[in-house]
């Protein structure tokens, strides 16, 4: 085989390949009824725990298992947005030596922002999840992610029992 078309190939594969779409494993986590302390298993799916465009209106994004009970929902999380404008600072300085080789003053203004101090980007959203089986069961949730998909939440099902979840 001659060495061009191979490399072509090779190459046209390589590009393919950069611009196939990355596949992540679902984000595990568990969910605990406070009352009984039965715990149950939370699946969200790629993407599921990052600000989107589409919103209430997309499909299904997660599956929560309670004992029997399977629940498929969406989760919709906002972004926090950008942070309020930092505060200016003035700052003046002087300075002077005096020495056996000779002297010297000095001095120096400044005004600008002060440093921004390193802050964790969190994202409040909530879920609602149902099961399919009749009668209907459901689950609203409220969340709270920080930007590595981990998170807390407290969710109520339709009797008004509570969940905490950690994922």
């Amino acid at each position: 085989m001659k060495p061009a078309p191979l490399l072509l190939g090779t190459a046209l594969l390589a590009l393919l390949s950069a611009c196939a779409p990355t596949l992540t494993a679902s984000h595990p986590g568990r969910i605990v009824n406070t009352t009984t302390g039965q715990e149950g298993t939370v699946q969200f799916l790629p993407g599921s725990l990052t600000p989107q465009a589409a919103g209430a209106t997309g499909p299904d994004n997660v599956v929560i298992t309670i004992g029997a009970d399977t629940y498929t929902g969406r989760t919709v999380l906002l972004d926090a947005g950008s942070t309020a404008p930092q505060p200016y600072g003035f700052s003046v300085a002087f300075g002077g030596s005096t020495g056996t080789q000779g002297s010297g003053v000095g001095w120096n203004v400044g005004y600008g922002p002060k440093p921004a101090p390193p802050q964790a980007t969190l994202k409040t959203g909530n879920l609602i999840a149902r099961t399919a089986s009749m009668p209907t069961r459901t689950l609203t949730c409220t969340l709270t992610v920080d930007s590595a998909g981990r998170g807390i939440g407290e969710c109520t099902d339709q009797t008004g029992v509570k969940y905490a979840l950690q994922f």
